[in-house]
């Protein structure tokens, strides 16, 4: 029986990666949830709610329960450092179970300031500056106490940069700067307090304080420091932690977070999917896991998800240069298709196609099956006049073609570039 898991705020970068590692999962319903309108989340979560409180609001709670109740959920997933303390803290109130790690260590690793002061004598954290009388090695780096991503963060040359940084923000905190590779280390604690997963991943490029450019590396002394932050703070499931190098290529902790991180789809695709994991922890299933040890590297960027008004039941699409392209069958095409296939819309395809036998043309690229009708054109044909259902679009690579038949019948019309628009990308 699939168990309901609720994703929250699920437009967030962890929530995306939630739904990428539990959409497709045979043992998951995913519902995501967010607090503000214009978020990510609708494009991609096909169960999706919107208005709950923001977390600071004195009904989020209660509003909460009343989704978990009304939905029957499961287990719900924090998707934002602000929520995972705030979930943590109210465990006892919710009517679910919640995915992460004791309150206390949710409490430690919410602040920079905690995590130094618990860690300080374990492993190497940044040197701290007092005050503005401290005895500074510029150029200096001021990063609030709580918070997350690169947001706020600043890099002082002077004094007088400091205190004007910190006229803007007095809670900041004045640390050494640290020049070096950046990394992260994911990691997994079981039901035991088990370590059962700890591998690290250079942080090449960061844009807004996310990886988008990580690939695996093997350094015996992350594993040090994650043995060493397991057996001080008691975690659960999926964590991971980040740190830099100094100029003298010493490791430093820079912070802890006790939740799934938005680029752990790196180790996912390895073999690791953290959120099934956590879940199936949650579940008390004894884990294990398979980590497929070839290279691999990851790249993340913008990408395209579109909502519109558009409604159809027949699909009328071109085969040469549209399908199949410099002999290759298009696969962005051909998922398209069979989302058609699944929703009940009926593909017709609609070809000059000039071989003889465009069946055997067909089977070649095994996609005899998919259409509905096939209908062949000679030169002088229009394919208006073999366009016969109403409610249809039309896909052509040639616009000529389009022009005709939206000239004629005022379809909408596509080239394959605008193919991706007509992807339902919410699972």
């Amino acid at each position: 029986m699939k168990k309901k898991v609720l994703v929250f705020p699920c437009g967030s970068e962890i929530g995306l990666e939630i739904n990428r590692a539990l959409a497709k999962s045979i043992h998951v319903e995913l519902l995501g949830a967010s607090s503000v309108k214009s978020n990510h989340g609708k494009y991609v979560y096909k169960n999706y709610i919107e208005g709950l409180p923001f977390v600071n609001e004195p009904t989020f709670i209660d509003e909460l329960n009343l989704i978990i109740k009304s939905y029957d959920i499961d287990f719900i997933f924090p998707a934002h450092d602000s929520v995972v303390l705030k979930l943590a803290e109210f465990k006892n109130k919710l009517k679910c179970e919640v995915i992460g790690s004791p309150v206390q260590t949710c409490r430690i690793c919410r602040s920079k300031n905690k995590t130094y002061d618990v860690f300080k004598s374990k492993i190497n954290t940044p040197y701290i500056y007092k005050n503005l009388d401290s005895d500074f090695q510029f150029p200096v780096f001021l990063k609030p106490d709580i918070g997350q991503g690169s947001k706020g963060v600043h890099k002082a040359f002077s004094k007088k940069n400091v205190r004007f940084y910190l006229e803007k923000n007095s809670s900041l905190i004045m640390m050494e700067y640290l020049p070096g590779k950046e990394y992260t280390i994911d990691c997994f604690t079981n039901k035991y307090g088990e370590l059962i997963f700890c591998k690290g991943r250079e942080r090449e490029r960061i844009y807004n304080g996310i990886s988008a450019h990580t690939f695996p590396v093997n350094d015996e002394n992350f594993k040090r420091m994650a043995r060493v932050i397991n057996n001080t703070l008691e975690f659960r499931g999926a964590w991971f932690f980040q740190v830099k190098k100094r100029k003298n290529g010493e490791l430093v902790l820079m912070e802890i977070a006790p939740r799934i991180a938005g680029s752990m789809g790196l180790y996912r695709n390895l073999g690791v999917n953290f959120p099934l994991l956590s879940i199936f922890d949650r579940l008390n299933f004894d884990l294990e896991i398979v980590y497929n040890k070839f290279g691999m590297e990851m790249d993340r960027a913008l990408v395209n998800r579109f909502k519109s008004d558009l409604e159809f039941d027949n699909v009328y699409i071109d085969l040469d240069d549209t399908i199949i392209i410099d002999d290759k069958v298009n696969p962005l095409i051909i998922g398209f298709i069979y989302q058609c296939l699944n929703k009940g819309i009926k593909v017709h395809l609609i070809t000059r196609h000039s071989e003889d036998n465009v069946l055997d043309y067909l089977k070649e690229y095994n996609i005899e099956n998919l259409f509905e009708t096939i209908s062949i054109l000679n030169k002088s044909e229009n394919k208006s006049d073999y366009i016969k259902q109403n409610n249809s679009i039309f896909i052509d690579d040639s616009f000529s073609e389009r022009l005709e038949v939206f000239n004629k019948l005022s379809l909408p019309t596509f080239d394959i570039t605008a193919i991706e628009s007509l992807i339902d990308w919410r699972v």
